[in-house]
């Protein structure tokens, strides 16, 4: 919601409470006015003068309230531009010439697989287990090759 929006549901509330103090305070005042035999001189009076001027008192906070909110500047937003690989750019070709036999292999997993797969399944379709898979990982993270995306309690790996 802006903050225009805002600002004039709270002075309508603020307006509401206005004819709800100004409705009460005639009620209390008719009130007063048949209980009390001392006339406009009872005490009762000054009381019901001093609740009307802290409700009205409390109105105009609340309306001063919506004012403020309905003209202070709204927050900025912040906008976070990914760029992603349009069918146009066309990858760099991986030197697999300089890659051993392991790194070539889960290299072309990864292509065969669109350039992303989970590092569970590559263990699992190249039969190395945790330690192994996590040190060929650094070394063609090292050598920019893939990168690792941390997805919960797995990475995905992705092909630079």
């Amino acid at each position: 919601m802006e903050n225009k929006h805002v600002g004039w549901l709270v002075v309508s509330i603020g307006v509401v409470m206005a004819i709800v103090v100004f409705l009460f305070n005639n009620l209390i005042k008719d009130n007063i006015g048949l209980t009390c035999s001392h006339g406009p001189t009872c005490e009762m009076y000054a009381g019901l003068n001093v609740q009307t001027w802290i409700s009205f008192a409390i109105v105009a906070i609340v309306i001063i309230i919506g004012f403020v909110i309905m003209f202070s500047k709204p927050k900025e937003k912040i906008i976070i531009h990914t760029k992603t690989r349009t069918i146009t750019e066309k990858k760099k070709p991986i030197d697999k010439s300089k890659l051993d036999a392991k790194e070539r292999g889960m290299v072309e997993l990864l292509e065969k697989e669109n350039g992303t797969m989970f590092q569970a399944d590559l263990m699992e379709k190249l039969g190395i287990g945790k330690v192994g898979i996590t040190r060929l990982l650094d070394k063609l993270e090292a050598k920019q090759i893939i990168e690792r995306k941390r997805r919960g309690m797995n990475n995905v790996v992705v092909l630079k």
